[in-house]
């Protein structure tokens, strides 16, 4: 297969491993304040007010923001249900940043330094500029720029989040590919003429709870990003 000029990238789950380093990050921050609780299903509960969130701005009902913003907002709305109360400002501050301290899964990065060599790489993704720079220090991802919500005004999978993306570099729609472990995300890039491109991750939400393939028809899918690079002929 002919690779394509450019690569755009989800983040959450695709690159990096939220569940883990969020319950990582929880446990390492409440814990020595006396709580005890399901440090998962607390990293689980918080991810699971994302979609909600975002659907009231895309649905226009309330206007864009950062998701640092909305991540504060979803925080404020589990910590009742875990009976975690008393914080400081400090606390839930940093506790709101965990999302900028995610691990990658191992093969994130030499995946991404495959692709540059002969691809334009970027995360299309629903976080926001300053967290996408800080997962990227982290764990070692080479972007060429960072693209996506904050760039588009808007949250994926609305139309103008892909196309602000291949527009930001120039390029058609079918110039470029859109790579996740997320089969809606990548049907609504499908729709609006990018290329696709699949990565399993099996276990993101827990064992066995994740995509193991795609559930629609792709461009490509690998086991891993190696694998996908491979398929790519890089």
């Amino acid at each position: 297969m002919q690779p394509p000029k450019a690569c755009f990238f989800d983040v959450f789950g695709t690159l990096v491993d939220w569940r883990t380093s969020i319950a990582r990050e929880a446990e390492a921050i409440l814990k020595p304040l006396g709580h005890r609780l399901d440090w998962l299903a607390f990293a689980e509960a918080w991810r699971g007010e994302y979609q909600p969130a975002m659907e009231e701005i895309r649905s226009g009902r309330l206007p864009f923001c950062r998701l640092d913003i909305l991540h504060r907002h979803n925080l404020e709305n589990i910590l009742p249900r875990f009976n975690v109360s008393g914080l400081s400002e400090d606390t839930k501050r940093h506790l709101n940043l965990a999302w900028h301290r995610l691990d990658a899964w191992p093969d994130s990065a030499a995946g991404l330094k495959r692709l540059k060599a002969r691809c334009l790489i970027a995360p299309v993704s629903n976080g926001n500029i300053s967290l996408m720079v800080d997962l990227a220090r982290r764990n070692g991802f080479p972007w060429d720029a960072i693209l996506g919500s904050e760039i588009a005004g808007d949250f994926k999978p609305k139309p103008r989040v892909y196309l602000a993306a291949c527009e930001a570099f120039d390029l058609a729609p079918s110039d470029c590919m859109m790579i996740a472990a997320h089969s809606n995300d990548l049907s609504h890039a499908a729709k609006n003429g990018l290329r696709t491109g699949h990565i399993a991750r099996p276990n993101e939400h827990g064992p066995g709870k994740g995509e193991s393939g795609p559930k629609i028809q792709v461009d490509v899918a690998g086991r891993d990003l190696e694998d996908l690079a491979a398929k790519l002929g890089l």
